[in-house]
Formats: structure tokens, sequence, C-alpha cells
């Protein structure tokens, strides 16, 4: 399929015409942009007005500080409805209904059953039933652990690494024996050959035999037009460190090769678009993760549209989405459910079919019922208390959330183009193209964890000094994860949480300071008493992030008498915190006293006489342009070293 020529039209609306509606506030002259401009030009005093005020995204897009009507002018959202071609604005029309979906492992067909039948209790209304890595299940097996399962009342889908065609296959037959109405059968099973060559490096068994079971698999639930056969899951892009346009475009080039080549086999666009389904991570940029949903429908409709389909119903994209696990950490964990709480809501408001939220200690440990609970309870509350399923696409009208949505699908469109022009996704990959763009992408997002640009709450910011990990965790929970195999004929992707580095610097903290005295910093606080403040807050997060013991003071009068403090603290670091003015006395003063008792850092970067104090001995300034990730790694080594 030649998609070089395909454009995702927009409609033009006459903005201009007189609204029919009564003015909300009659008495106010209405603001032009240019008066908001000039306003806003005036208060910045000669400061850049694009360097402060614009967002420049990883996207590839910019971000204007406000929107107002004008900027929908190109839009044509007005013309747009719930329900209708191309999708951006849903697929429900009524609601804004979704599938509330818990997922279960499962190693043992009985427990999975029980807790099933107990959370279909508690609200939820779809089971993603996991089979272990060894585990290849039979009729039996699916049999037993959907016992006393109205199949007809829940979305059911099974995740398998191997089998899939067999599970397909009595999935039929038992809804069957039991007398389910085949049309009320929705779920899926997880066949996802394009990501488990990206993650492993290599086809189970060849290329051809894995579109040709695709093929098989589709004709086999002939008779369950709503069951999924095959899942584009776009979360392992997001959990490799992607940006959203990168997930929607490789998520949309993954669906396009698998409709290329099931079609090339036989099979109509009628039978094959309804049966996939995409997998999205949702992310913690709020309004970005609303419009990324909106624009993927939009632009799959527009590709499957290419295809030649019977009716527009069949462009209609089906979305599951899960909590990604990339924004997930292991210290303050509890802030992990935050994060998941606004990943929920930007899903739901997105118009997702069904969400998983994973529990906030699922990147760490086991999920027990508590954690389960709470996860769950997050999707009840937005739809039972904040009526999140009454509205259909909420979001529409908003001027910044459809400019966003614009901009991620133009965007992700460039970008699937590009896939397309290579090859399509498979020769996208050997060629290393999409694994080079996530990896670029990635090592940015981690540079900007490691200077603090990006915001890990706990983790890199503002860390809860007093917490420590007593229990002796795996060492791949700090690791990413590969799957490759032997042979591989591709590099793969390996997912990984970005938090992860600074979770290791912390954790190597804690277990040393099991059989050692953990490292401690004694902060210097001298001079101008607001800056001393300030700078001493700054340190204490500083190193807190490295799981080091923090000494905080009120404030010296004299160097002697903060030496003396020092001294009877025996500390291994000390942290002058003053003003710029007042280091040229102190931090000199300071280093000639301490310098051979501790290391000596000075927060704060100044500017005039940081030449001469580093001649003077002094190697650490800390400051908000800091590369904190790597400074902490070098002092933690020299602590570490010295004990």
């Amino acid at each position: 399929m030649d998609f070089k020529s395909l454009t995702v039209d927009k409609i033009t609306v006459d903005m201009d015409k007189k609204d029919k509606n009564t003015t909300l506030f009659p008495g106010f002259t209405p603001i032009s942009k240019e008066e908001w401009d000039a306003k806003i030009n005036k208060d910045l005093k000669g400061a850049d007005y694009s360097k402060k005020l614009i967002w420049k995204t990883d996207e590839g897009f910019d971000v204007k500080p406000y929107y107002r009507r004008e900027d929908l002018k190109e839009l044509g959202i007005l013309n747009k409805f719930p329900g209708n071609f191309p999708y951006e604005r849903g697929v429900k029309v009524k609601s804004n209904d979704w599938y509330v979906r818990q997922d279960i492992m499962v190693t043992d067909i009985v427990k999975a059953n029980k807790k099933a039948l107990d959370v279909l209790m508690k609200g939820v209304n779809s089971l993603g039933f996991i089979f272990d890595g060894g585990f290849e299940p039979t009729k039996d097996d699916l049999e037993k652990v959907t016992e006393n399962i109205f199949a007809d009342a829940v979305e059911l889908n099974f995740l398998s690494p191997k089998n899939h065609h067999n599970i397909v296959a009595y999935v039929e037959e038992l809804v069957k024996k039991y007398n389910r109405k085949l049309d009320n059968i929705y779920g899926s099973v997880n066949y996802d050959p394009l990501g488990d060559f990206i993650l492993k490096g290599i086809f189970q068994s060849s290329e051809n035999d894995a579109f040709d079971l695709a093929r098989e698999m589709i004709d086999l639930a002939r008779d369950l037009p709503n069951f999924k056969i095959i899942v584009v899951n776009g979360h392992y892009f997001v959990n490799s460190g992607s940006s959203v346009v990168e997930q929607v475009a490789f998520s949309l080039a993954q669906g396009a090769n698998y409709l290329t080549q099931i079609t090339e086999r036989g099979l109509s666009i009628d039978k094959v678009a309804p049966r996939l389904k995409f997998t999205f991570a949702a992310g913690g940029n709020y309004f970005m993760e609303i419009a990324k949903l909106r624009a993927a429908r939009l632009l799959w409709a527009h590709i499957v549209k290419a295809y030649g389909p019977s009716s527009n119903d069949i462009t209609k994209m089906h979305i599951h989405t899960v909590t990604s696990d990339w924004n997930k950490t292991v210290y303050d964990s509890y802030a992990n459910l935050l994060r998941t709480s606004t990943e929920s809501m930007s899903a739901v408001l997105g118009g997702t079919d069904s969400l998983t939220v994973n529990p906030f200690d699922s990147v760490f440990d086991k999920p027990d019922a508590f954690s389960e609970r709470l996860a769950r309870n997050q999707q009840l509350l937005l739809k039972e208390e904040s009526y999140f399923d009454k509205v259909a696409d909420p979001a529409a009208g908003s001027y910044y959330i459809e400019n966003l949505t614009n901009s991620i699908a133009e965007q992700s469109w460039k970008l699937f183009l590009e896939v397309q022009e290579k090859g399509g996704f498979t020769e996208a990959c050997r060629q290393g193209f999409i694994q080079q763009k996530i990896k670029d992408t990635a090592n940015n997002r981690d540079m900007a964890i490691a200077f603090g640009k990006i915001s890990m709450l706990g983790t890199n910011r503002y860390p809860n000094i007093t917490e420590k990990i007593e229990n002796k965790l795996s060492a791949t929970v700090f690791e990413p994860t590969d799957q490759i195999i032997p042979n591989a004929e591709i590099e793969t992707l390996k997912p990984y949480r970005g938090a992860m580095a600074f979770e290791k610097l912390r954790y190597d903290t804690d277990l040393y300071s099991k059989k050692n005295r953990r490292p401690k910093v004694f902060l210097v606080t001298v001079g101008n008493l607001a800056m001393r403040r300030a700078r001493a807050q700054f340190a204490s997060n500083f190193f807190g992030c490295a799981g080091f013991e923090i000494i905080d003071n009120i404030g010296f009068k004299t160097i002697d008498e903060a030496v003396t403090e020092f001294d009877k603290a025996k500390a291994d670091i000390a942290v002058i915190c003053s003003s710029d003015e007042e280091y040229a006395e102190y931090a000199p003063a300071f280093y000639d006293k301490l310098k051979d008792k501790a290391i000596i850092v000075v927060a704060g970067y100044p500017k005039g006489m940081v030449d001469d104090l580093k001649a003077k001995g002094i190697e650490y300034f800390i400051h908000l342009k800091s590369n904190i990730l790597e400074t902490l790694k070098q002092l933690q080594s020299l602590l570490f070293v010295s004990k």
C-alpha cells in the first residue's frame, strides 16, 4: 500500500460568521490577539518571547503559552462529531464508557479463576489472563480459568507467548458449548509477532509463517466478530523511552504492516481491520496524552480508508490503554498513585475503549490485594463518582487540546511516512531506523532527568530523605528488560524506567549503609539569611537523591563555630551555603580548615570567582545546571572507596 499520496485533509470552517449565541459578557470589549501579545511583550521587558514562553516539545512541535478561538480556524472541529469519520472525536456517541480491566498472572489455574471471580464482584468488567512463559494453555485450562464467568457479559483477553491459534479455537468452542451469544463476545488474544520481533530480534518461526498464522486465526474466529486477534503493543515504544509522536507513528506503521501482509494473503480489509486492537501506554503529560489518542484514531481511520473498506465503520480504531512503566519509581512509590491517576484520566478523556491501571508497586514487587484494590478503584472513582463515562469526547473544542491533537497528528504522519519510505515497519526495524529514533529520544530524556529538567518526584527532585529500602530487591529492578534471543537479526528495544539510574545510586547507598555508617552531608549555613536557607534546601534535596544523611543547621556566626560543629557531626561532605558575594570570604576559609577532613562542596556557581575557588582546590559546585546524577556518582564513589 502506497501512503505517499494519502493526505489527511483539514475541513476549513468560516469562523468569521457571527455567533448565534448571546455573548456571555456583553459589557466587556473583546481583546485581540495582537493586544494580548503586546501586553505579554511589555511584561517580558525585552526578554525573547519564543525562548521564555514557547514550549519546545520533544515531539517536534512548539506549544504556545495561550490559544484562542482563531487558532481553531484551520482545524474544522465544528464539523466533527463523536462517532463520525475520521473518529478524532471517538467512536462512542451516547457516552464515554470503557471497560475496567484487571490483568491476572496465571501460574495456577484454580487460583486465577478464583481471583477473577472475586474482582468481577468488585467493579471489573474486563479480564486479562497472562499465562506464564512456560505455560501452554490447553482447552481444559481455558475452560477452568473462565469457569462461572459469563463470556458475553465480560471482556476476556488472553495474553500468552505462544499457542495463540489454539486459544482462539478454544474460545470459540467454549462459547458455543455454553450457548453464549457470539456477537456479544468481546476480548482478544495478544498475537503480535511484529512486537515480539522488535523485542526479541527474530521471528518465532519465520516472517511468512507469522502472517500466515494471523490470517488463519482471523478465519478461525469468523463467528466471533468482536474478538480481536492482533494486538499492536504500542506501549513497548513508550516503555523504551519513545516520545508521544514516536509511539503513535510506529504503532500505526506496525498496524499498516499487518493490514498489508494479511490482505495480500487473500482477506479483505473488511475482515482484517476490525480484528486489530492497539494498546497504548498513557504517560504523565496530561493534555498531550488526551490529544494522542484522538490523533491516533484520526490517522488510523485515514490509513484504513486507503485500503478501500466497504464502510467507514471498518476504519474505527479499537484502543486499550495501560498506565506506563517508564515514569514509575521504587522510592516514594506512593507517588505512582498520583501518576496513574492523571494517566487514567488522560486515557478516559481521550476516549480509550478499555483501561488497565497497573498497581503502584508493580515495577518492583508482586502486587498484593491492597495495591490491586487501589489500582482498580482509581478507575471506579473516575466512573462512579466523577462521571467520566457520561460525556463523549469532553475535550472537544478546547483550543489547547484541539491544537495539540492536530500537531501530534501532523508530526506522527510525517514519521509514519518515513517508515513507509523505508519499506514499512519490518524493514525499518531491520535498518535500525525505529530503534535508533527511540534510542535518541530515550538518551535525551535520560539526560533531562540527570539534569533535573524532567522532574521525577521523590527520585531526582524532593526525595523523602527518611525513606530507606530495607528489603533485598532483585538487580533486574534497576536494569532494562532485555528479551533478545541468540542469533537475533536486529537490535532490540529494551524497556526500562527513567528513574532507574537514580534509584540504583540510592539503593547502593542503602545497601552500603547496612554494614557501614551512612554517608553524612553537613550543611555549612553562613552569611545572608535568605540565600543560605535557599541553598541549604537545594543542597538537602540534591544529596537526598543519593540517600545520604543530611545534617542541616540554622546558621553559624563564625567559621570556627561551623568547624567545631562539623567535627562533632563526623560528616563526610561539607556543603557551604551562602550568597555568591560572600563565597569569596567563606569558601577559601572553610576549605583551608576542612580540606583534610571532608569533601568540600559549594552550593551555587559564583561565576566571577569559580576559577579562583577551583585553583584553591574546591572541585564541586552544585547548582541548577548541574548534572545531578553524575555529580552524585562521583561523590558516592569517593566515599565508598574511602571507607
